[in-house]
């Protein structure tokens, strides 16, 4: 299962409070990050890989996520550089300590927007030009508050200028930005975890992963019907599940920090074998992206849940089915095929667990394109009372029927076309778009 199916867990984050480094001295308050984060997860990496060792199970990332930086940076932030010098802290920490990745460069604009949080937002392609392994996140929508419009047009022109500015390696800053609608507070994925405020002062939280797992035995089911396929999804999500809390509850453990949540997501990965596309053709299509895609994947995602929730005390996170397309080669074939377009995806997350995701556009698209693909994802998300988001990689240089390669986990991807019809009207007007009526629940 280990070896030839690729089954591992994806990733151990360490979710680090940092309301208590609060300062209005900018320097004061990056030595106080610097040495909190340090402090907690100086042994995460080793322990991590020692963990692996005695078990036999691959974790392939340690990552740490902290609490949103605009709350922690108001008071000492004065300007976009100001904020931009914090990531360069958390950039030089998680250097130190070893981690892949550090997120939590995030803001919380759901309903409106702080100066803080606007000067963070406006921070953000300077400080993923100039650092390596942060990652930022913004949630510009939630059931119950609706969608802030204003900050969705904003970013919009964020993520172009992010491109910009990584624009030598392909936009890759784009891979590390990502924004929501119902962000959850303990999603230990990249790029979109942060430590919630609601959370205790460390927390352990893993995310497992084995679509080849699923795959493997969804194939020697083939013929059967429905309710077969759906009792081995949920067998063998168990059985993933199972691991992932084995190894959480060691790493809280040894590292002294209680244990938050298992996030049961089905995270692909580019290597063969690895693939979410891969499974719902093993259910039957020929193709992601054929008719009955969205049926599959609300039928996979549902499943997964069904069975990994028995098997955890604590499920939280995403949960679900990624569909990102540079991260799963079985993507990134359907769309080659012209089987999966944009507007399906769009489509398919309606029923998965989180959204667009890994998605290479022509670096012309414009901004208010851009903003207005967002304000569809996070519609969805608001609508339904479930996750959404977006991360889209406008690659600047780079046009239709060309493709990128960004590296590791990240892959590879075809420049997928987009709409060119013009939002710009719908998108200038601000403001906010109300919640829906079924989020009164009081």
């Amino acid at each position: 299962m280990i070896e030839k199916e690729n089954l591992d867990v994806r990733t151990i984050t360490l979710g680090i409070s940092l309301l208590d480094c609060i300062d209005s001295d900018l320097e004061k308050l990056k030595g106080k990050i610097y040495s909190k984060i340090h402090d907690a997860a100086k042994d995460l990496v080793k322990t991590g890989e020692k963990i692996s060792r005695e078990f036999g199970i691959p974790i392939v990332n340690k990552r740490i996520s902290v609490t949103p930086i605009a709350l922690i940076g108001g008071a000492a932030c004065r300007t976009a550089e100001d904020f931009a010098e914090i990531a360069k802290t958390l950039d030089e920490v998680a250097h130190e300590v070893g981690v892949n990745f550090i997120g939590g460069y995030s803001a919380l604009v759901s309903k409106g927007m702080t100066a803080a949080d606007r000067l963070l937002i406006e921070s953000i392609p300077l400080a993923l030009s100039t650092t390596e392994r942060v990652c930022s996140s913004v949630n510009l929508g939630s059931t119950k508050t609706g969608i802030n419009m204003d900050a969705v047009k904003l970013m919009g022109e964020i993520v172009k200028k992010t491109a910009e500015c990584t624009k030598e390696a392909d936009s890759l800053g784009c891979a590390k930005l990502v924004v929501f609608c119902n962000a959850p507070d303990d999603n230990p994925f990249m790029a979109g975890a942060f430590h919630g405020v609601t959370e205790s002062d460390r927390i352990i939280n893993v995310g497992v992963s084995g679509p080849g797992v699923v795959k493997t035995a969804l194939s020697k089911v083939r013929g059967e019907n429905f309710e077969v396929l759906c009792e081995t999804i949920k067998k063998t999500a168990f059985k993933v599940t199972r691991v992932g809390q084995l190894v959480a509850q060691e790493a809280s453990k040894r590292l002294g920090v209680p244990f938050g949540i298992v996030d049961l997501s089905l995270a692909p990965t580019p290597a063969i074998g690895d693939s979410v596309a891969d499974i719902l053709c093993e259910i039957g299509l020929e193709y992601a992206g054929a008719p009955g895609t969205t049926a599959a994947l609300a039928l996979l995602n549902d499943q997964v849940k069904k069975g990994g929730v028995m098997a955890s005390s604590y499920v939280g996170g995403l949960s679900g089915a990624f569909i990102p397309v540079s991260e799963d080669q079985g993507m990134i074939d359907a769309v080659s095929a012209g089987a999966l377009t944009l507007e399906k995806l769009e489509a398919m997350t309606c029923v998965c667990s989180v959204g667009l995701d890994m998605i290479a556009i022509p670096g012309d698209t414009k901004a208010a394109t851009i903003s207005g693909i967002i304000a569809d994802e996070m519609a969805i998300g608001m609508v339904n009372q479930k996750t959404t988001a977006v991360r889209i990689i406008p690659v600047v240089g780079k046009s239709v029927g060309e493709s990128v390669e960004f590296g590791g986990l990240l892959g590879h991807a075809p420049i997928m076309p987009v709409n060119q019809f013009s939002c710009d009207a719908f998108v200038n007007r601000g403001g906010r778009i109300p919640a829906p009526i079924h989020s009164f629940k009081n």
